[in-house]
């Protein structure tokens, strides 16, 4: 039966990462995976005595990426607590690194991904991870909601069930 019009949509409802700000998010953190790893692997093949520590930074923020990818794109509780870890260790990653490459830029003779908190990515790389955070908690905020309907669900005789222990 199709939709009437001006009826809500029907479809994915859950929050998953199949459709809207979840897709773009594993989409902007693939891409990140792909591009920072690209470009680790290009300057420590051909590089390293050069930047060492930058060029193993690089390589770091696109494993970083790549976890936050799959953890998103998993979806669940186990996916998204990956997406967490991960996009913790990379905000907490370009708050350290972007604040050492401005202080001590000798240290960091060359950029990475998070130097100068992500400027020669459009600042994404800050933005990013603060993005991924909220949508993590917006979806836990849905689970709370969908267990609560359920909880307030008649059971089979008819009354509500009751709360459960967490």
């Amino acid at each position: 039966m199709p939709d009437r019009l001006g009826a809500p949509a029907t479809g994915p409802a859950d929050g998953s990462t199949s459709t809207g700000p979840g897709r773009v998010l594993v989409a902007l953190y693939g891409t990140f995976a792909l591009a920072a790893g690209a470009r680790a692997a290009v300057q420590l093949a051909t590089q390293f005595d050069e930047a060492p520590l930058a060029y193993l930074l690089s390589a770091f923020s696109a494993v970083v990426y790549l976890v936050a990818t799959v953890g998103l794109a998993r979806g669940g509780r186990s996916g998204r607590r990956t997406a967490v870890v991960a996009c913790l260790v990379e905000l907490v990653g370009v708050l350290v690194v972007g604040t050492l490459s401005l202080a001590d830029r000798q240290a960091f003779p060359d950029a990475t991904v998070w130097s100068g908190f992500g400027q020669g990515y459009g600042f994404i790389p800050l933005v990013l991870p603060l993005l991924g955070l909220l949508w993590l908690r917006h979806l836990r905020e849905l689970d709370r909601d969908a267990e609560s309907d359920r909880d307030a669900e008649p059971g089979p005789d008819g009354a509500a069930e009751r709360e459960r222990p967490s």
